[in-house]
């Protein structure tokens, strides 16, 4: 989901294609082995159009995050939407991040019956705004510390005085706005390393988010980081969210649409119509594989030879 309202061609904070996908001077594959360390992934993932989605509800969604949390290494979470599984294939640096992620979750109705379609289903959808303001109310409860990273200056502080009003006792290690120059960015980093934060929550858009949370989450520290796009935007009351019945209906999109035709129609009519193409492609592809299948057991039952009389019928 991406910040709405961003004016054209504005740097939107270390989001500039070419982002090293690794902290400068940090060995490769560091960061993978700091996120995965203490927090093995028990649960299967189910592999879609090349991308790893982790099959948990709600519930299961934030007890995992609870354990990262309690960990102290640091994680990164992503959820995947039908824009961003086109955009996984087109890019193979933002399928690799997506793929390391610790935490994937389906964000959208048409990525859950794509699942059950190609007969990997997945349990549910857990949309990023829902599973930020679940976060946001088991801080308040836990004593864990947020961090509001990105959207206007304007949105992110509304963000953080309603919660602050709806839950006294929640926590902010910090707060800033999503807009900084490349030469600043090491220093918003280390703002967010000093301020020592249990949550960070990223409001910019894909896939800057998630490169910029590939590159510096091993350095920053955060038990869990999560990239939320225009979540914020949405928790600040300035983009309404659909009725549940159109969300419950894969209609999200269309209400989003609705609100912002000029700015959407060309992500939802042109770029995301490569999805049905993407999906026809896996069911045939399994469906090739599932022949491939029977035809070598028939070939082994073959090999076999009869049955021994002996055996027959037992």
């Amino acid at each position: 989901m991406s910040t709405p309202g961003r004016p054209k061609g504005e740097f939107r904070s270390a989001q500039h294609e070419g982002t090293p996908l690794s902290t400068p001077g940090r060995p490769k594959g560091e960061f993978r082995s700091a996120q995965r360390e203490g927090t093995p992934m028990n649960e299967p993932r189910i592999s879609l159009m090349g991308c790893l989605i982790d099959n948990l509800t709600m519930a299961e969604t934030v007890d995992k995050v609870a354990g990262f949390i309690a960990s102290g290494q640091p994680h990164q979470h992503v959820v995947v939407n039908v824009d961003k599984l086109v955009k996984a294939q087109k890019d193979p640096a933002l399928r690799d991040i997506i793929n390391r992620c610790d935490l994937v979750n389906a964000d959208g109705m048409p990525v859950v019956w794509a699942s059950r379609w190609l007969g990997r289903p997945l349990k549910a959808r857990v949309t990023g705004v829902d599973l930020f303001d679940a976060l946001m109310v088991q801080a308040a409860a836990r004593g864990w510390r947020v961090f509001l990273l990105g959207a206007r200056e304007e949105v992110v502080m509304a963000v953080r005085d309603k919660y602050a009003e709806r839950f006294p006792t929640l926590q902010f290690a910090g707060a800033r706005n999503g807009y900084w120059s490349a030469d600043q960015e090491p220093q918003v980093v280390e703002e967010v390393r000093a301020a020592r934060a249990d949550l960070l929550f990223v409001a910019i858009s894909s896939p800057y988010k998630e490169r910029f949370l590939g590159t510096w989450q091993a350095h920053m520290r955060v038990p869990f980081a999560m990239g939320v796009g225009g979540t914020f935007d949405v928790a600040a009351g300035k983009v309404k969210r659909a009725p549940v019945w159109m969300q419950q209906s894969g209609l999200e999109w269309f209400y989003r649409f609705l609100q912002e035709p000029r700015r959407m129609f060309r992500r939802y009519f042109i770029e995301d119509m490569g999805f049905m193409r993407l999906l026809a492609r896996e069911w045939w592809q399994a469906r090739r594989q599932t022949r491939r299948q029977v035809r070598q057991q028939g070939g082994d039952a073959a090999a076999a030879g009869p049955v021994p009389l002996e055996h027959k019928g037992r």
